[in-house]
This record gives C-alpha cells, sequence and structure tokens, in this order.
C-alpha cells in the first residue's frame, strides 16, 4: 500500500491507495470526498476548510460557547486566512456559528427554545426523509447499518463520544440519503450542524442508558421489512429523546 505525506492543508491526512486522503495524522477519519472534486480535480481549501469545521460540530470537538478567530482556525487546519475566513463564513451563514465581535465566532449555546424549535422541525424534516426512504430498504442496506451501530457501540464502551457522535451521524444520514432527495438531506445537515456540539455532554448519558441503540434497532428492523410508518417512529423517537436530555441540560445551565 503506497502511503505518503501531502501538503498544506492536506498535511492533516495521509495519501493511501488510489491516492486517496482518509485519515489524517492524529488517527481519524474523515471523509474522502473532502480533498477531491468533480473529475478527481482538487477542491479549494475553503471547501476544505469548510468541511473539516463540520464534522469538528457534529463530532462535539468544538462544544457551545467555544470562540474562534480566523487566524486561530487557519493555525488550526494549517491553512492560511483566506479558506478559514471562507469556512467560517458559510458556517455563520448557516447558524451553526454566530459572531461574537468583529473577529471572533463562537458556537452557538441553544436555549431551551432554541432546541424546542429545532427538534420540532428535526422531526418534521428526518421523519419526512425516512419515510421516503423505507421502500428502498434492502438486505445490503441493513447489514451496513448494523455495521455502523457495531462502531457506535463500540465507541460508547471506550467513552469515545466523538466517534459515537460521527457514527450517529452516519447511521441516521445512509438512511435519509436512501430517500434520493439531496435538498432534504442538506436541510437536515444544517440542523445537525446547530445540535451537535450540543449533543456531545450527553453521551455519557446515552452510553449509559442506551436510548440510541434501541431506536437504531427499531430501524434495523422497520428498513428490513420497508414499513415506512415504523421507520419514521423509530427515528422520531432517536431525536425526542436526545431532545429530553437536551431540554434538562439546557434547564440546569440556565439555573446555574
Amino acid at each position: 500500500m503506497r502511503q505518503s505525506l501531502c501538503k498544506n492543508f492536506i498535511q492533516y491526512f495521509c495519501c493511501i491507495k488510489n491516492g486517496d486522503c482518509q485519515q489524517r495524522l492524529d488517527g481519524t477519519v474523515l471523509d474522502l470526498k473532502i480533498a477531491a472534486g468533480t473529475g478527481g480535480q482538487a477542491a479549494s481549501l475553503g471547501d476544505a476548510a469548510y468541511r473539516e469545521m463540520k464534522e469538528r460540530l457534529i463530532r462535539g470537538k468544538y462544544r457551545p460557547g467555544y470562540k474562534m478567530t480566523v487566524r486561530a482556525v487557519a493555525e488550526d487546519l494549517g491553512v492560511s486566512s483566506t479558506p478559514a475566513r471562507d469556512a467560517i463564513n458559510r458556517l455563520t451563514s448557516e447558524g451553526a456559528l454566530v459572531y461574537a465581535g468583529p473577529k471572533t465566532v463562537i458556537v452557538p449555546v441553544l436555549g431551551e427554545q432554541d432546541l424546542k424549535e429545532l427538534t420540532t422541525i428535526r422531526i418534521a424534516l428526518e421523519g419526512l426523509a425516512s419515510e421516503k426512504a423505507a421502500p428502498f430498504g434492502s438486505e445490503q442496506h441493513v447489514e451496513l447499518l448494523d455495521e455502523i451501530q457495531g462502531r457506535i457501540s463500540a465507541a460508547l464502551d471506550a467513552g469515545n463520544y466523538g466517534e459515537a457522535l460521527w457514527h450517529n451521524k452516519e447511521f441516521h444520514f445512509h438512511v435519509y440519503e436512501m430517500a434520493g432527495l439531496p435538498h432534504l438531506v442538506a436541510m437536515i445537515e444544517s440542523l445537525w450542524l446547530r445540535v451537535g456540539p450540543s449533543l456531545y455532554n450527553l453521551y455519557p448519558e446515552f452510553a449509559q442508558e442506551r436510548y440510541g441503540v434501541r431506536n437504531h434497532q427499531m430501524a434495523m428492523e422497520a428498513l428490513a421489512e420497508r414499513d415506512g410508518a415504523a421507520l419514521r417512529a423509530a427515528f422520531e423517537n432517536d431525536i425526542r429523546d436526545g431532545y429530553r436530555l437536551l431540554r434538562l441540560a439546557a434547564r440546569r445551565s440556565a439555573r446555574a
């Protein structure tokens, strides 16, 4: 297997078979598409920085209240200020980051009303996506979801909550993308960018109670039967379980 270190922003990856960059020097895996565009052309560093920051938000590496500047992001990602600024601007336009000053952005702290609104929208959109995906269920899809769930459980057992969050997203979006509605999936992802940072601190309780494991098992059973209503119910229950814990956390934070 051929390996070589890439330079500049791509120094975060090791290039392996077929020239695809899939593993960073810290050992965590990133989407192969991050460093490649159509026709195998390298995507702009701005796109790469944007995708990397999206992953960090979903993994919970950037927690609610976390502050950053263009300079800090550029140094962290190993890029110049221009792609770092482009990535930050895109994420602020999506509501995943908010400006806290002329040169500082912050990961927003979601209040109880924010969480209620986002959950209402998530239930509607993710419920729709899962229901539309049900007719395309197959044994192969269920087997893949079972493998992903195994990675979620292993990450929870190891206390690696960032990995658990990432594989949880992988599980959900594998189903949503089966619906063949890319605009709907894009809207759902924007909601995950807002909620992801808040979910990280809840994962110790998720690990203990195994809420998601039960809901995901119901989802796999429903997909195997191509039962749209049951599949929708499984994902809606998963969202509601997360919301109940997020709401309690928001109330505790408000009283502190």
